[in-house]
């Protein structure tokens, strides 16, 4: 007996339910940002519209990070901003996926992260890579935004949030997400290789968030490789 077809639905269910781990990681680590921010002393509307506004975890903790340590907004946002440098990257990988119009293209620049580029390439084909970019991006952003905003509500209740190690969380679901693409292709693994030995070299000597970006250096052979083909 041959099996049904699969529809759009079914399909799209099955991506909901692989990225769910990720909207799960993400309203995690929302709860953190917001519960530290707050607890930092800063008004629990800084950190919603922030997430609203820039939406990008890791740069939107170290720009916190700046402020509660004393510096001012112009250093708290330059922080950001030189981390989330490498968006620029991701951005040019899902350009075909966002769709024409202005509006689509827009909101769709909006929703880039490490994340949702991760989970759209990993698919195997243009239609479900730009359903997996959409599905999960729109999902991640709502998610993101409600645990930020129960965190800030939170404030201090939830003490130490640093001691359950929350910060484990997105790294972990990153690893699982580029994991197949990884096992087939070689050269892709010596990429990855060559850029976490360059990140792992760095991190003693650089800023926070600087030693990722140069990671990226990795991909220069396996760009050039693939330019070749």
């Amino acid at each position: 007996m041959r099996s049904l077809p699969r529809t759009p639905w079914t399909r799209n269910r099955r991506l909901i339910r692989d990225s769910s781990l990720v909207w799960l990681a993400s309203g995690v680590v929302g709860v953190s940002f917001g519960a530290i921010s707050v607890a930092g002393g800063l008004p629990v509307w800084v950190p919603v519209v922030m997430s609203l506004v820039v939406y990008a975890g890791s740069a939107q903790f170290s720009a916190v990070g700046v402020l509660l340590a004393g510096g001012g907004p112009f250093a708290a946002a330059a922080t950001g901003l030189l981390l989330n440098t490498r968006t620029a990257a991701f951005s040019l990988a899902v350009a075909d996926l966002l769709g024409p119009g202005r509006a689509a293209r827009l909101l769709g620049a909006h929703l880039v992260t490490d994340e949702t580029v991760a989970f759209a390439l990993a698919q195997p084909d243009p239609a479900r890579r730009r359903a997996a970019f959409w599905i999960s991006g729109l999902g991640l952003f709502a998610v993101w935004n409600a645990g930020v905003l129960a965190g800030a509500l939170a404030g201090t209740a939830l003490g130490d949030t640093a001691a359950y190690g929350l910060d484990a969380a997105f790294p972990a679901v990153l690893v699982a997400l580029v994991l197949p693409a990884l096992r087939k292709d070689a050269p892709l693994r010596r990429a990855a290789a060559l850029g976490a030995l360059l990140a792992l070299a760095a991190t003693p000597a650089l800023p926070a968030g600087v030693p990722v970006l140069l990671a990226l250096a990795g991909l220069i052979p396996y760009g050039r490789k693939e330019a070749a083909v």
